[in-house]
């Protein structure tokens, strides 16, 4: 043939012809001797490969023995029904200490097969090798749809072992593979001994609740969720492919609805981890070696299993009724004393600021205007008690010296006419007189609001009112992104089905469409409802106002706390704004969003603590970009704390450094009224006043009612700093609420008893308001501190502090929390509209600055 190809002269037709069948032969030849010696190969390969088949039987062990030469086919049958799911476990045994060359088990069933190696060998973390010997699995068991069949599978074990290797081997029926509603089972599992059970759903039961628990935190375990196909993922480096799952120490529990099951049944499938890292636990060490097996020690757990009935649309129809019901009472109870006070309204009280004694004797005697709501007494020189000829001397001598004018009841009638868009804060304080004029009247020993209420009600109401059209910016821009985030969080623990993304109480997580936890976002719509009827109840307080205003109330122009209302629609709005993240962050609660909940938390302290400041101080309050910026360093220094506070002692170094600054800058200011200067002569200021008021002659403080407040503030807050330097608490948002409620507190104290000291009165209602406030905090606080759930630490360590409901079925201790809390700073808000309401009749320069 070669000579064919290689002729150089030109070959005829015949010629070509002779070659390709010289060809065609050869290649013939070449198949025909590969298939004869392949077909050798094979006859010689089953004279040295034994194979057996055994009819095998059912709870019965084999001690076989396996090796290249060998293959044992077991081979099984059992009869299936449609009515009734027999469970079929495989367990084995390796006696051989052989880990080069494992035996495979292939299980071959109609619709399934099983596959696995012995000794198993499953992974951890970092490529740690953990290896076992005795190996359990479950029998995928397809539904039948024939009345009853006879059912056949077969497991075939070999190796690649040229060395003969021992096992034990046997086959079993699992008597409760399916679970019975209410009916508690135990059971022990493995790493290599996985388990799991069916459960049909009860005809009328839409909804169930599978719990799993143990008495032992670790091995820490998977418990899952699974629909009715095979295969079956049970074990540790597959679990997670399919269906619902959370990783557990002590409890587990899921909600299963019917409708995510097209068969009306499940798999509850129950996987001890190889590791307890993802528990919380230990971690081992690091392998020295890259292919070093590691010893698993016993990891063996037993477990309850219980499958109970969840509870049914009625409930949720209730805890629905019972939510708007309770809240709308308030609404009920508010337009009710509206209509009270409405009545009441006609025998308003009268003020008159220039009657002089005799003439308010003879009005108080016709019964035509009321008394004034405190009498003062005598306070001493040094700050305690004084005469009240001595506040009018000290007023009168401010008129005289200080250039103070009264407008005349025209003049403000008629100023009041002006456009808003006219005016601007600063008109005021640019004129350098007045500018002086200030600074000397901030300075006086004791203060009245007249002497703090000095610049233009217009400018003022501007000013305030900038807080709640910031406030409303900054919620629309905050919660649009919030909502979407929490939307995608939503929908990735219903994709992914990891149970572990949220912090649920799962004890109590009912689930609607796809909400996980229906009852933890419904128990913040107080929050919203209470936040719109506190908006309404200013908005008729600020619209009384208005049309006395307008009508030139003398009461209203020169009498009692100047009304500014900037700052309660602020309120108002934050506490809305709290019910409307609350409930985006318990859409799927966990370490990323935490701040959802607590920021407006802080603006509501700082707030609260901006108002309490303002009745007395209106001229020189804080602004709304001041404030909101200081707002917005909390925060950010919040989300610091939590994401690099934990165990940093850096981190709380700093901060405590600058929670202490922050104290000593802010009680500076507030000691001296603003009029004081932060810049390179402070020091030299500061040395000054220590050796002149404290070297050269031992004087008291000018202001001691002031110096009183900012030392308890100072011993408070260097105590907070010295407490979270020292224990470093976890849970550093809640850390820095706590600073911000215990300095609202001391301050709203500090106010009261100043109130009363002075001589002024609380109103039946204001105090019926603060009474009703501290219980309602006391029982909030109470259910607050049950802590059903905590992101500091692991998912599995969470589920140990879930609980079960215990309102209505429906509700658990934090949703009480929601509606106790909401309650209270609802509560909170009233006691500072309404506290100083005993001063509407009183002149401005007669009420105490404190």
């Amino acid at each position: 043939m070669l000579i064919c190809w290689k002729s150089r002269h030109k070959p005829s037709s015949g010629f070509l012809s002779t070659c390709f069948k010289w060809d065609f032969t050869l290649r013939s030849l070449y198949v025909l001797f590969t298939l004869v010696l392949n077909i050798s190969c094979y006859e010689l390969a089953t004279e040295t490969n034994k194979i057996v088949q055994k009819d095998a039987q059912f709870d019965f062990t084999y001690n076989d023995e396996v090796n290249t030469g060998i293959q044992t086919i077991y081979a099984f049958n059992h009869t299936v029904s449609r009515n009734k799911t027999e469970g079929v476990r495989v367990w084995v045994n390796l006696l051989t200490n052989n880990t080069k060359s494992p035996i495979l088990f292939v299980v071959r069933q109609k619709q399934a097969v099983l596959s696995f190696q012995v000794p198993l060998i499953l992974r951890g973390l970092y490529q740690r090798k953990y290896l076992y010997t005795q190996v359990g699995r479950t029998l995928c068991q397809p539904p039948t749809r024939a009345l009853s069949e006879t059912e056949y599978f077969y497991v075939d074990v070999s190796t690649l072992s040229s060395s003969t290797i021992k096992y034990q081997f046997s086959v079993s029926r699992v008597d409760s593979f399916t679970l019975q509603t209410d009916l508690k089972f135990s059971f022990t599992a493995t790493p290599s001994q996985p388990q799991y059970f069916k459960y049909d759903f009860p005809d009328g039961v839409d909804s169930v609740i599978v719990k799993v628990n143990s008495q032992t935190n670790f091995p820490c375990s998977v418990m899952s969720i699974q629909d009715i196909q095979c295969p079956v993922y049970d074990l540790d480096n597959n679990v997670a492919f399919i269906g619902m799952y959370q990783t557990m120490t002590k409890t587990a529990a899921i909600t299963v609805q019917r409708k995510d099951f097209p068969s009306n049944s499940f798999y509850v499938v129950v996987v001890v981890k190889t590791e307890d890292e993802a528990c919380g636990g230990p971690l081992k060490y690091y392998p020295l070696l890259p292919d070093q097996l590691m010893d698993p020690g016993n990891r063996s757990k037993t477990l309850d299993v219980v499958v109970s009935p969840a509870i049914k649309s009625e409930v949720y129809v209730m805890g629905m009724l019972f939510c708007l019901g309770i809240f709308l009472s308030f609404y009920v109870l508010t337009f009710l004393m509206a209509c009270v006070e409405s009545k009441r309204g006609h025998h308003k009280r009268e003020c008159h600021p220039d009657m002089s004694p005799a003439e308010t004797a003879s009005l108080l005697g016709k019964g035509l205007v009321t008394p004034l709501p405190y009498e003062y007494g005598s306070v001493a020189d040094n700050g305690s008690s004084f005469s009240s000829e001595a506040i009018t001397d000290s007023i009168a001598s401010a008129e005289v010296h200080y250039g103070y004018m009264e407008r005349s009841l025209e003049s403000v009638g008629c100023s009041r006419q002006d456009s808003l868009s006219s005016v601007e804060e600063d008109d005021y304080d640019t004129l350098a007189d007045i500018d002086y004029d200030k600074n000397i009247v901030r300075t006086k020993k004791y203060l009245c609001v007249s002497d703090l209420a000095r610049k233009d009600k217009r400018i003022l109401s501007k000013k305030y009112q900038i807080y709640f059209w910031n406030i409303s910016t900054i919620a629309v821009f905050y919660a649009l992104p919030v909502i979407q985030l929490v939307i995608t969080y939503q929908t990735v623990v219903n994709v992914t089905g990891n149970q572990d993304i949220c912090y649920y109480n799962f004890l109590c997580a009912h689930p609607l469409g796809a909400l996980s936890s229906f009852n933890n976002i419904l128990s913040n719509v107080g929050y919203v409802m209470l936040g719109l009827l506190f908006l309404l109840i200013v908005l008729q307080r600020d619209m009384k106002h208005n049309r006395a205003l307008v009508r030139n109330d003398l009461a209203a122009l020169e009498c009692g706390i100047p009304k500014h209302f900037g700052l309660f629609y602020a309120m108002g709005t934050a506490l809305m704004m709290e019910g409307l993240l609350s409930a985006c962050y318990h859409v799927c609660p966990n370490y990323t969003n935490f701040q959802f909940d607590t920021s407006f938390m802080y603006m509501i302290a700082g707030l609260c603590m901006l108002k309490l400041y303002q009745k007395r101080h209106p001229d020189i309050n804080a602004s709304a970009y001041t404030a909101y910026a200081c707002l917005a360093a909390v925060i950010f220094f919040s989300v610091l704390g939590v994401v690099f506070g934990k165990g940093n002692t850096v981190f709380w170094i700093v901060f405590s450094v600058i929670h202490i600054l922050a104290t000593m800058l802010l009680s500076t200011q507030l000691y001296y009224m603003g009029r004081w200067r932060l810049d390179s002569g402070v020091f030299r200021r500061i040395l000054h006043i220590v050796y002149t008021d404290c070297i050269r002659t031992c004087s008291g403080p000018m202001y001691i009612d002031r110096m009183v407040l900012l030392v308890m503030g100072n011993i408070v807050n260097w105590s907070l700093a010295a407490y979270g330097l020292i224990e470093r608490p976890s849970d550093f948002a809640s850390y820095l609420l706590a600073i911000a409620i215990c300095n609202l507190l001391l301050y709203f104290a500090f106010y009261i008893i100043m109130k009363l000291r002075s001589g002024e009165r609380i109103q039946c209602l204001a105090l019926v308001c603060i009474l009703f406030t501290a219980v309602v905090w006391g029982f909030a606080l109470f259910f607050f501190f049950q802590g059903l759930s905590t992101w500091q630490k692991t998912p599995a360590e969470s589920r140990e502090h879930n609980r079960e409901c215990i309102l209505l079925s429906f509700f658990d201790d934090h949703d009480i929390w929601h509606f106790l809390s909401s309650i209270a700073m609802f509560g909170s808000f009233l006691v500072l509209l309404t506290m100083d309401d005993d001063l509407d009749n009183v002149q401005r320069d007669k009420i105490y600055v404190f």
